[in-house]
Parts: C-alpha cells; structure tokens; sequence
C-alpha cells in the first residue's frame, strides 16, 4: 500500500506545467497502462488544454485546484477546487481557465 499527497503533488506538477512547453505535468500514482483502474494527477498552467480525444472507458475529473472547462460537443461544463466531473463517453477536451490541478481517474473498458 501506497499513501499519495496529492495536494503537494499538485503543487509540484503545477511548477512543471508552468515551464514546459506544452503547458501541462502529469504523474500515475495508481495503476497504469496494464491495470483497468488508473489515477493520474495532471497540471495544466492557464490557457493549456487537452486536445479533443476519446474516452477509454469510464472516467472522472476531480479538480484539486484551479478551474477548469471539460467540453463535448457544444456542450461544456466547468470544475472547480473540489468539483467532481463524469467525463463523457464521447470525444471530449480539457481547457485551464487557471493554473488547474485535478486526478484523472479512468476505469478502461475492454
């Protein structure tokens, strides 16, 4: 067994994503390509975004701070510290309104 702050890694990917050139950090704390349960933290400074893609399976995004606009078609909804968003089962994206941090967990289905 594991114990994770995710709080501080969150202020640790925010640091990175705030440099990189892509504008966004990310670390799996569980799981990962070979397991069905995956949670990753993921940093995005403000304005960065995740390009349109589909959804492996079942997902969530819980905002650890910041905000953030997950859109799916022409429909949008915005997480914030401590929003809990269903991701849906469609081609979706991510957009930081601000320097965000949130946990990806996505369930894939086979």
């Amino acid at each position: 067994m594991e114990k994770h702050s995710l709080v501080a890694l969150a202020r640790e990917l925010l640091v990175d994503a705030r440099v990189a050139s892509a504008g966004r950090a990310a670390r799996t704390v569980v799981g990962g390509h070979e397991k069905v349960l995956r949670q990753t933290v993921v940093a995005l400074r403000a304005g960065a975004t995740l390009a349109d893609h589909d959804n492996p399976g079942e997902a969530t995004v819980h905002v650890l701070v910041g905000r953030l606009v997950l859109r799916s078609g022409d429909v949008a909804w915005e997480g914030t510290e401590s929003s809990l968003l269903e991701v849906p089962q469609a081609r979706h994206a991510v957009e930081a309104l601000e320097d965000t941090a949130f946990v990806l967990t996505v369930a894939k289905t086979p």
